[in-house]
């Protein structure tokens, strides 16, 4: 057998030797799919997972802290960062501006943690375009007839803004095929287990590893963030 020249030493300690980049994961769902309360607990659970802050150009309502809840801009400012490309992703809401700031991610993810957030349809399509190596994830309902009846079990909302809330989740369902990884919400525990299952494989790719020998011998793999 011919040996070949290896540029890793014998006494390489790879535990010591590989640095892993940080995970974006995205999650998405309709309205009454269950998305606040699975990422909740996914988080209760890994205390290596940092949640996204968006920024707003909402008021602050009261016991709320900038940066905390939310952060709090001026829409002014808001408009700039769009300008400036800032944002990983935003959206009007009822006259107010949302967004996912980039900056902060990107030093969380560099520091090789993970990054977490709950975005809509149209925010994870921005995401995608910016990060390739985002990790999109669509929460599904058990079916259309339970989500209806999770949506009425609030007993907040009228008849027109259930069928309206109806119809959009209808609407996101439609974008399924452009995510990454499904989950179906019915058992909570089993939900946490298949979100949580999903951020170790992301975890293990080769692609978010940089391995350094002893030697100075190196890959990596970057990113588009």
């Amino acid at each position: 057998m011919t040996r070949t020249n290896c540029p890793i030493d014998r006494e390489s300690d790879f535990a010591n030797q590989l640095r892993r980049r940080g995970v974006l994961i995205v999650v998405s769902g309709p309205s009454g799919s269950g998305k606040n309360r699975v990422i909740s607990e996914v988080m209760r659970i890994r205390d290596d997972l940092r949640y996204s802050i968006s920024a707003t150009t909402r008021p602050m309502r009261p016991g709320e802290q900038d940066g905390v809840n939310y952060y709090f801009v001026s829409r002014d400012r808001f408009e700039d960062m769009i300008r400036q490309g800032e944002l990983l992703e935003y959206a009007e809401v009822y006259g107010n501006l949302y967004g996912t700031p980039r900056k902060p991610i990107e030093e969380i993810l560099a520091a090789g943690q993970d990054v977490i957030l709950d975005v809509d349809v149209l925010g994870a399509r921005q995401i995608r375009e910016r990060c390739s190596d985002a990790v999109l994830v669509f929460l599904l309902p058990p079916s259309i007839r339970e989500l209806e009846r999770r949506i009425r079990g609030r007993g907040t909302d009228d008849e027109a803004t259930i069928q309206l809330r109806m119809n959009s989740a209808l609407g996101e369902i439609s974008a399924l095929r452009e995510y990454t990884y499904v989950v179906v919400n019915d058992e909570l525990d089993e939900a946490v287990r298949c979100l949580a299952a999903i951020i170790d494989a992301e975890r293990c790719r080769v692609s978010r590893i940089t391995f350094d020998a002893k030697n100075g011998s190196s890959f990596s793999s970057g990113s588009d963030l």
